[in-house]
Order: C-alpha cells, then structure tokens, then sequence
C-alpha cells in the first residue's frame, strides 16, 4: 500500500500548482460533482464545468474559502477548497448586462452596431466593392467585423449620416 501511494505521490510532486487568492478576487467554481444533483442551464454535453464569476469573500482557511452566491444558489454551501475554484480571468468590461441584450420574436440575438472605425475596397475581377470595419455593441473592441458597404447602409442607414 506504501508503495503504490509513494508512486501516486511522485505524479502529484512534479507537477505542484501553488493556488493562492485574495479576498475580493473573482473566481469561477467547479459543478462537475454536481452534475447529477444540481443542472446549471443546459443539459449533458453542453451543460458547463465552471460557473459564475463570484466575488470571494473571506479565506476560512489555508485551502478553503468563502464565496458570495446569488440567490439562486442559495441552497448550496458557500465555503469551497480550492480544487474547486478556477481564477476569473475575464474583466469587467467584457461583461454584458442581461438587460441590455435584445432578442427578437424567435428568440434569436439582435446585434446592432456601434461605429465604423475604418474603410477599404476590394477589386473582384473587374469589380470594386467598398468595405467598412464595424465594431459591434456588446462586443470587445477587438471584435471588429468587416461588412459590405451598402448592405450596412440598407440595414443601419443612421451610421451614414
């Protein structure tokens, strides 16, 4: 038995993964072991192995800590080890307020743009077609798209003005 947990041991030694956080740190938590307890929004293949980010609240000891849940999650225990816990390494401003999302009568995402921020043409044999860069609402910055001029002046004429 001493033999087969020193072998065991020397896997976990080479490859230590010092995990340390600080109090008002965002956290992503673990719900594989819940899978069969608890479902998170989807189900089966898609369902998610981390959710949140959550705010960590207080260290209750050396490995353990204690996070702050929504409502929703009120009947699950707030204090988690660290094996549990992944950092948040999304920012704030990537965040998008449910409410500000728009969706339309089939449910489908209604994305709208922001600004154009650059333009360009492309010779197709003996064509020229103008292109305009767009950076989209609720998107990151870098997200730009690369959208045909006068279809984005059909859709979003107020962008032309």
């Amino acid at each position: 038995m001493k033999a087969a947990q020193d072998h065991q041991n020397s896997y976990v030694d080479k490859r230590p993964r010092p995990i340390d956080f600080n109090i008002g740190n965002n956290v992503m938590v673990k719900v594989s072991p819940w899978k069969r307890i608890i479902r998170f929004r989807k189900r089966g293949k898609l369902s998610p192995r981390y959710i949140g980010p959550f705010i960590i609240e207080a260290r209750v000891r050396e490995v353990t800590y204690k996070l702050d849940l929504p409502k929703e999650l009120e009947g699950i225990h707030s204090t988690f080890h660290v094996s549990h816990l992944r950092k948040c390494l999304a920012d704030d401003a990537s965040h998008v307020p449910l409410m500000d999302i728009e969706v339309d009568e089939r449910l489908n995402y209604i994305e709208q743009p922001d600004e154009i921020v650059d333009r360009k043409e492309k010779q197709i044999c003996h064509k020229v077609i103008p292109f305009v860069k767009v950076i989209w609402k609720h998107r990151k910055r870098s997200d730009t798209t690369w959208e045909v001029k006068e279809e984005m002046r059909r859709f979003y004429p107020e962008l032309f003005v």
